[in-house]
């Protein structure tokens, strides 16, 4: 039975899904508003004149949440008709104006919480503690950058003219177009267009037509809030079909990516013929370094939420473990051992692990796992699918992993663990670099000195130290090399949406 694509990278391949009998995804919503079964544009809900559409399935058990319209491409340049018309009234309304839009937007979402992440689970898959969370956290870019609006600030510079009077203002580039992806389809929405918003741009926005539901929710509360037509516009279908317009547009002056490495080379590609402003956040292989001196019980305590959080389906998700040499063996029991206690199963029922995304994702884990095992690792505990029928696997840890085998390489996005010892620093420092990606690294020592360097020396955006959550609307969100471009979050997250005018006048 299909139920979709492998993670991140419908823009190339097409899910294939079965037809099935409807089960509405309302009953268990307070307000059943909330699931639109429609594409946002201008201030509308509008179905695609094809008549195509695109059932929506809970992982869990493969049952129809609700359906949604695969747009056209001329149906997808509308959008963008309808976003370029807006930005005029919308970038030159009062800083003030966009905050207090912001803000009520912010106010609904919040107050709809439990719906959001009910909605969230049912077409995502993850436990509903976990949805609430993404919730909240989707809720405080909205709140941050409600507040940041206000704050683009035209800046005096001392003229090195005389006669003349020099200042730097920060102006909106014009329509942002948005692609997000299916593991957080909440909080990446709002991470880039509030920030684009705030800054005075208008938004076109594709989420992954896995998980549309929690884009046209956060579409409904934004109509809810008073934002006016075409300022927010959601467009869904597959992706081919809905971005490959907004990649040639010249209107379309920034553009914005969470997904696979692969296919943001490719849109790192198009956009070169528009030069656009461009925001890529990409793959991750997180490295998850212990030392002897580090605390064990807060270390395994780290360990599971930094490698099953999302059943492991996030690209800060830790992909290596490795141990030095003298604890190993102990980290290696009682990781496992914690492993094997967690919980599988719906999402509703608030499981420590969730359902897959699709039976890729499945097949993803049981190949790495067979790599690694005939390249000698062993298995300490998983490693199998609990109910071949549905799209749970156990979560799995792997111990001795060698550098070759493919998880050791590719980002597994799923809850598999590899586990490897190091003898020294100069050692792990080069294994933990040794990867094209660049987002994350998570670091466990007691040592300031051996924090200060290593911390330098790791080749990521963020480095996570004796902690794994790291995140939030006021820190930036990235990372180097082949994991991205640009930062989400903080002030520098309007950046990518904002040109910088310099104007030298006579005085």
């Amino acid at each position: 039975m299909r139920r979709g694509v492998v993670a991140k990278s419908d823009i190339i391949v097409d899910s294939q899904i079965e037809s099935r009998e409807p089960t509405s995804g309302r009953d268990g919503l307070n307000d059943s508003r909330l699931l639109r079964e429609r594409s946002y544009i201008d201030g509308e809900w509008l179905t695609s004149d094809s008549g195509e559409e695109l059932p929506v399935s809970n992982p869990a058990d493969g049952k129809v949440v609700g359906s949604v319209p695969h747009m056209t491409e001329e149906e997808s340049r509308k959008a963008v008709d309808a976003a370029h018309r807006a930005f005029g009234a919308w970038s030159t309304s009062l800083p003030q104006e966009r905050a207090g839009l912001l803000r009520r937007w912010f106010d609904l979402i919040v107050e709809h919480r439990e719906d959001l992440a009910v909605l969230m689970t049912l077409e995502q898959g993850k436990p509903i503690s976990e949805a609430r969370g993404e919730i909240d956290y989707a809720a405080s870019f909205v709140e941050f950058y409600a507040e940041e609006s206000k704050r683009a600030n035209i800046e005096s510079v001392t003229s090195h003219l005389d006669g003349a009077e020099v200042e730097v203002r920060r102006e909106p580039v014009g329509v942002a177009a948005m692609i997000t992806p299916w593991n957080f389809p909440s909080a990446m929405i709002t991470r880039k267009a509030a920030a684009a918003m705030a800054a005075g741009c208008t938004v076109v926005l594709h989420p992954s037509h896995e998980t549309p539901f929690s884009a046209t929710a956060l579409a409904e509360l934004s109509h809810r809030a008073g934002i006016p037509a075409g300022v927010f516009n959601v467009v869904t279908g597959r992706a081919r079909s809905v971005v490959s317009p907004w990649v040639s547009d010249t209107r379309v002056r920034a553009l914005s990516f969470t997904g696979s490495t692969e296919v943001g080379r490719r849109l790192y590609g198009q956009c070169s013929d528009t030069v656009k402003q461009i925001v890529l956040e990409l793959g991750g292989h997180a490295p998850f370094i212990v030392f002897a001196d580090a605390e064990m019980d807060h270390v395994v305590n780290e360990a599971v939420k930094a490698k099953f959080a999302t059943s492991g389906q996030d690209c800060l998700g830790a992909n290596r473990f490795f141990v030095e040499q003298p604890v190993y063996q102990e980290f290696c029991e009682r990781f496992a051992e914690r492993a094997a206690s967690l919980v599988v199963g719906p999402g509703l029922s608030d499981p420590d692990i969730g359902p897959l995304m699709n039976e890729a994702a499945i097949s993803k884990q049981q190949e790495h796992v067979a790599d690694a095992i005939d390249k000698g690792a062993r298995l300490l505990t998983g490693g199998t699918c609990p109910d071949e029928d549905k799209l749970y696997f156990s979560p799995t840890v792997l111990a001795d992993v060698s550098a070759d085998a493919l998880i050791m390489q590719e980002e597994t996005f799923g809850p598999v663990a590899p586990v490897a010892s190091f003898a020294d620093d100069d050692d792990v420092i080069a294994r933990a670099n040794d990867t094209e990606y660049g987002l994350i690294a998570y670091l466990h020592t007691q040592s300031p000195e051996r924090i200060a360097r290593i911390s330098r020396a790791l080749e990521y955006g963020m480095v996570a130290v004796n902690r794994t959550k790291v995140t939030g609307a006021p820190v930036p969100f990235g990372g180097i090399k082949q994991s991205g471009i640009g930062r989400e979050g903080a002030r520098l997250g309007m950046e990518a949406f904002m040109n910088i005018k310099y104007v030298c006048r006579d005085c």
